[in-house]
């Protein structure tokens, strides 16, 4: 079985007949690899995972990326780094609004900074573009319901980085658990732990002359410059961020929620704090929220940013319990079904062992079925496994845990859409405001 270092071609020569059926090799000049099923694609914010992104859709038959997008100099290096040696060498565009008015493109992939992903997004659907946008597809929870506004009214396909909806062990795992090999599931626990260190404390310091910060701000209203939060450090502050809930416990709580087959919660309660270091960090380093459904059903998540103490020996992971048994995730395409005596009755092995502290490719190339459901889709060969009106559903859930740890702790939701009921305080962070002239607009 190929292992997270192998090649990504080998990778798509040795798993797509074994596992999934991908038909991504060898194909006849009159078929996906005629001129005419040629995607081309644009990629915005290359600095880790985009750069990633970019070579990854690049080594799909037929597939080019022709524009790189970016506002700081290193990033920009380093997606061309990524892509050299592709048949076709990127042009640089640094601003998103200028890119997505180029006719010679099929598709905008998005991996910016998280206050970016939904305006990005509505821009490349608005102007006739197909998107893959990362998790989480918004900042806040107002974002998401425009993205799903945005796909019925573009007519263009939107697809959210949740991978793991097309990995084809899982794909069959949540099947199965539908399908009543768990009997009636009622209960999905998730969990993420990392060991990432102290931010410090910030100092207000002039742009760097390699950054143009302004249109890295874009949509989010003006803040001074400090020297700890670009590239990665953003995450950590609500003004772009969005936290470990929405950076890692999307994914798991995905899982959780496809497989027990739900939507929206009734009840959110979230616990947690900045609890390892005195810093600059904003968000929860700990946090263990629970959702509870009007359908009987709940899902917990535990995410340690700042010890990374295994859970069932991963660092990343999910179980599904019912009453006739459960099923073990930990973090890649494995998975485990005990019965309700606790005995293994089947056990799945990943094709790619998962690294779950990297912050480019956690689930290594098993991505790469992600990636080819997208083009397939713009093909017209396949159903979208994550269209955005579904993923978002999940980035939600992330977001009322994170109000209700700013608010009261506890939320009450509707259940047919997840908006907050009876608290003006926690209705408050439904949205954000933006800069004057950058608000996105369906």
């Amino acid at each position: 079985m190929p292992r997270k270092n192998m090649h990504r071609r080998e990778f798509l020569r040795t798993t797509s007949l074994a596992t999934a059926g991908l038909t991504i090799i060898n194909f006849p000049i009159r078929g996906k690899m005629a001129p005419s099923n040629k995607v081309v694609l644009a990629v915005m914010g290359v600095n880790g995972r985009g750069a990633y992104l970019a070579k990854s859709f690049s080594q799909l038959p037929n597939v080019e990326v022709a524009y790189i997008c970016d506002v700081e100099e290193k990033a920009i290096q380093n997606g061309l780094a990524a892509l050299k040696g592709a048949p076709r060498q990127p042009i640089v565009v640094h601003d998103i609004r200028k890119l997505v008015t180029q006719k010679d493109f099929d598709a905008l992939v998005i991996a910016a900074p998280d206050h970016w992903h939904a305006p990005a997004a509505i821009l490349g659907a608005s102007h006739g573009k197909h998107v893959y946008v990362e998790k989480p597809c918004g900042q806040n929870p107002h974002e998401g319901e425009l993205l799903a506004a945005a796909l019925h009214k573009y007519k263009k396909h939107i697809q959210m980085g949740s991978q793991r909806r097309s990995f084809p062990s899982l794909i069959d795992a949540a099947k199965q658990v539908k399908e009543g090999v768990l009997g009636n599931t009622y209960l999905a626990k998730a969990w993420y732990a990392n060991n990432r260190k102290s931010i410090g404390y910030g100092k207000k310091v002039p742009v760097p002359s390699t950054l143009d910060f302004e249109l890295w701000q874009g949509p989010a209203p003006r803040r001074d410059y400090q020297d700890n939060l670009v590239h990665y450090n953003w995450h950590w502050f609500w003004h772009w961020g969005t936290g470990e809930a929405c950076n890692n416990g999307t994914h798991e709580i995905d899982c959780c929620r496809w497989f027990l087959g739900l939507n929206f919660p009734q009840k959110v309660v979230s616990a947690g704090g900045r609890y390892a270091f005195k810093d600059d960090w904003q968000t929860p380093d700990t946090q263990i929220a629970s959702f509870e459904f009007a359908e009987g059903k709940a899902i917990t998540w535990e995410g340690r940013s700042c010890n990374h103490f295994p859970v069932e020996g991963s660092d990343r992971g999910f179980i599904i319990y019912g009453d006739k048994g459960s099923l073990l995730n930990l973090g890649g395409g494995d998975y485990k079904i005990f019965d309700d005596k606790n005995k293994l009755v089947k056990e799945v092995k990943s094709e790619v062992e998962a690294d779950p502290t990297n912050p480019v490719a956690a689930s290594g190339n098993m991505d790469l079925y992600h990636f080819e459901n997208f083009v397939k889709a713009i093909r017209e060969e396949a159903a979208l496994t994550a269209p955005v009106d579904e993923a978002y559903k999940s980035v939600h859930l992330c977001h009322l845990a994170n109000i209700a740890q700013r608010t009261s702790g506890t939320l009450h939701c509707d259940p047919s859409n997840g908006h907050i009921l009876n608290n003006t305080e926690a209705a408050a962070l439904w949205q954000r405001s933006y800069e004057k002239g950058w608000e996105p607009v369906v």
